[in-house]
């Protein structure tokens, strides 16, 4: 045995079943602390030693100790200290999966006392049995050498302190014995409860779900009865045949962070059967069909056999773009020599008027005009100029009654940020008297502006609107959240409710200009910022479509909470629309209203009750009597597929209503926790999260 066993000091009073007291924890890690503080035999040796040998030797003591910290926490049954270690160190540092001197790991102690906790909170982070019990005959062999061997040197050191009487070494061999004696009793626990332990009832609740074209997905729970010892792993089955014969492929589950187990690579439209094991140390259990018995693995493309909507969109898009890129190369090639006399003379005057008078400066107080600014944050830091202000520059000093086009052309700016240079040399050179492509110019100037003074490209996303006041100023903020306070150019980190109180002094509440009112919306603009960017978890969703029309924009109904994605009701976890269940909703559209869905055929698979209390939900979140229902019809021409598994069922109104024109009612306001986004910034809000 090792030197450590022969000089641990275990409480004689401390008893086995019940779980040591709370401060065990803290005396581990008092211990363990001062074990890692760690000593050099001479000061000679530690200082000749070189650097990588010292971080090694080291490294390989903390892995020691923290794994001696957690068996002892484990014989211990003390979940307060295994639960801290986990937490302070990795699997890799506690080395979880080595089997220690007496052959056993961390599980095997666990699962051999019966402390579920434990084993369970061991399993979740990966643990496993001892690669050195092949089956049950060698675990039972191995127990049984345990208790022999700690019986014999309780027998021994017995002897050793009758006849020691009260010698030296008298107080060392009690301490031996008490250890030893508390071994005894521990390997006897462990040997009872695995001859007393049976084989674990089958898994419970085993559901198969179509995920793909080419997979089956198998969830299930734990053996309803735990009166048997800890399942440590599952086994799953699949057949094209209803005895199981022959098997098509198994996989053996150890990994039981997710009960969830993916079966890949079969054949689209065939038929499979699958079945699920669990397992513990006595064994395998009795196998549990799964609900359904049999599935064939579809996608709601198989119907009609259509192709991906995105396939070679990308790549299409690509091409293009190379092709714009290399047309405006050509043409601007031939165009700079005949601009450049033109530049060579005006750089002169140029150079001498920006001594004294330079635009590349952040705008401090608006006129009327209209302006760029930029929204820099981190927590509750926000980024200002040297004069405490949002850096801020001048786009143009008059604009159109009506810029929202001008505005929804920038939005689209945010998915280029480092083509700005190019944009605007290709556009210079295309010389137009057009008031649209002018304005636009100026846009592209000040954006480059902005990157030039902050030292970086990216500005961000476009919020949605450009705020607006009543002396003609219109602002287009730009929001980004930053990693951390690092520096900027011309800028410093100021935090943002001392920003607001310094402006809130200096303004005018009777009249506030835009600087103002961004100001004093600026956590409801941030609080946008972060909503937009937040993802759905995977999963079917049933979605509201519901638009808005004025003179020059359409408009998108979303949630304020999260307005990147539609008015939406999770169905279910798994995204997939098998064929079969694709084929019911196409027979349910011949209905042509939601009204008649309790008289449809019957549906494959619980889609039909799952679609129903997700269309309840819905209704209720958007504040619409039941009633309107019968009136409210499923778009069946596609599923859409978001990415990221979340895919959308779309649920529209009546064909007068998917659209509400100027004048009509509107009860969706921004006081009823809705807004009313462009089209195009929807589209710019959900692409970067879906995709």
């Amino acid at each position: 045995m090792t030197q450590q066993m022969q000089s641990l000091q275990l409480s004689q009073t401390k008893k086995n079943n019940p779980p040591s007291s709370p401060n065990a924890a803290k005396r581990l890690y008092r211990n363990l602390s001062e074990k890692l503080k760690g000593s050099h035999s001479s000061f000679d040796e530690a200082y000749f030693r070189s650097r990588s040998e010292r971080l090694s030797l080291r490294k390989s003591s903390v892995n020691l100790q923290c794994s001696e910290a957690m068996l002892e926490a484990v014989e211990q049954q003390d979940l307060e200290a295994v639960q801290i270690l986990l937490y302070q160190y990795t699997p890799e540092e506690l080395d979880l999966n080595t089997p220690n001197s007496e052959g056993l790991t961390a599980l095997d102690i666990a699962i051999l006392t019966n402390n579920v906790p434990i084993a369970k909170l061991l399993l979740k982070v990966g643990a496993k049995e001892s690669p050195h019990f092949v089956n049950m005959e060698s675990r039972t062999s191995h127990l049984s050498y345990l208790v022999q061997e700690a019986q014999q040197r309780v027998n021994d050191l017995s002897v050793q302190v009758t006849n020691d009487g009260l010698s030296t070494d008298s107080c060392e061999k009690e301490k031996q014995l008490k250890a030893w004696e508390w071994r005894y009793r521990l390997y006897k626990r462990m040997k009872s409860g695995f001859e007393h332990s049976r084989a674990p009832e089958a898994p419970s609740n085993v559901c198969l779900l179509v995920t793909s074209s080419t997979s089956l997905t198998v969830t299930f729970q734990e053996p309803h009865s735990m009166n048997s010892a800890v399942v440590t792993k599952y086994k799953v089955e699949w057949s094209c045949s209803e005895d199981f014969s022959p098997l098509v492929g198994e996989i053996i589950m150890d990994n039981l962070q997710s009960l969830r187990c993916t079966i890949t690579g079969l054949t689209m439209g065939q038929s499979y059967y699958v079945r699920i094991y669990a397992y513990n140390m006595r064994g395998w259990g009795q196998p549990q069909t799964s609900t359904p018995p049999s599935a064939a693995p579809s996608n709601w493309k198989d119907y009609d056999g259509r192709e991906p909507r995105h396939r070679g969109q990308i790549e299409a898009l690509d091409r293009l773009l190379q092709q714009v890129r290399a047309s405006h190369q050509s043409h601007s090639s031939r165009d700079s020599t005949k601009l450049q006399n033109t530049g060579r003379k005006q750089s002169v005057s140029r150079s001498l008027k920006h001594l004294f008078h330079s635009s590349n400066k952040f705008v401090k107080t608006l006129k009327r005009g209209m302006y760029l600014a930029v929204i820099f944050y981190y927590k509750d830091n926000m980024l200002v100029t040297n004069e405490d202000q949002i850096p801020i520059v001048e786009i143009d000093d008059s604009h159109a009654s009506n810029i929202m086009q001008d505005f929804l052309w920038f939005t689209k700016l945010s998915c280029m940020w480092d083509d700005i240079r190019w944009l605007r040399q290709n556009m210079s050179i295309s010389v137009s008297s057009s008031t649209t492509l002018q304005a636009r110019q100026k846009m592209l100037s000040a954006t480059a502006q902005l990157q030039n003074l902050l030292g970086t490209h990216n500005l961000g996303r476009v919020y949605y609107e450009p705020i607006k006041d009543r002396h003609g100023n219109i602002i287009i903020v730009t929001i980004r959240e930053v990693e951390t306070l690092y520096s900027f150019f011309n800028g410093k980190w100021m935090q943002i409710s001392k920003l607001q109180s310094q402006r809130k002094s200096l303004s005018t509440p009777e009249e506030p200009t835009a600087l103002d009112i961004l100001l004093i919306t600026i956590q409801d603009t941030l609080s946008y910022h972060r909503r937009s960017q937040q993802r759905l978890a995977p999963g079917l969703y049933l979605g509201f479509l519901k638009l808005c029309s004025s003179v020059d924009q359409i408009k998108v109904l979303v949630l304020q909470k999260l307005p990147n994605i539609l008015c939406h009701v999770k169905i279910r976890d798994n995204s997939n629309v098998s064929r079969e269940e694709w084929e019911w909703l196409q027979n349910l559209s011949g209905t042509d209203s939601m009204e008649n869905m309790d008289h449809a055929a019957e549906c494959p698979t619980r889609l039909f009750s799952e679609l129903q209390m997700a269309t309840k939900a819905l209704l209720k979140q958007i504040n619409l009597p039941l009633r309107q229902a019968k009136l409210f019809r499923l778009y069946t021409q596609e599923v859409l597929e978001l990415g990221h598994n979340v895919s959308f069922l779309l649920l529209l109104p009546a064909s007068d209503d998917v659209c509400t024109a100027p004048g009509q009612n509107n009860p969706y306001t921004l006081h009823s926790g809705f807004l009313h986004l462009p089209l195009q910034m929807f589209e710019l809000g959900t692409l970067p999260c879906f995709t």
